[in-house]
């Protein structure tokens, strides 16, 4: 993807993910904070544990979008979170995943306000 065209299409990608209104499921206060920066505020972090965090989601919404850290740890986090949130009848739309996994070198979210900024 040419430097300016995923400029844009990151932008589009934010204001697709702020205008759907889904939960966005993060692991930390870091991850937040840069999706806040981004006018995206519908996330919700990891701080309790996992069963309670899944839960608390699926009593307000019937659609979430997980976006862990793509280390190791972060994958495990998404397949466990996937699977719980499966159990629980909420649906995990992963276009907005698999669209950073595609298309930026990102490894971790605290790290795409940055990363937009840097194209900018």
């Amino acid at each position: 993807m040419e430097e300016m065209e995923s400029r844009e299409e990151l932008r589009k990608w934010a204001e697709r993910l702020r205008e759907s209104g889904k939960a966005i499921i993060v692991e930390g206060k870091k991850d937040k904070a840069s999706l806040s920066d981004l006018g995206i505020d519908n996330v919700v972090t990891l701080k309790k544990p996992l069963f309670a965090v899944v839960e608390d989601v699926a009593e307000k919404t019937k659609e979430v979008v997980i976006l862990t850290d793509f280390d190791k740890k972060g994958k495990e986090l998404y397949g466990k979170l996937k699977k719980d949130f499966a159990r629980n009848g909420v649906k995990v739309d992963m276009y907005f995943r698999e669209f950073l996994q595609k298309n930026t070198r990102l490894s971790h979210i605290e790290g795409l306000r940055r990363y937009i900024g840097n194209l900018e």
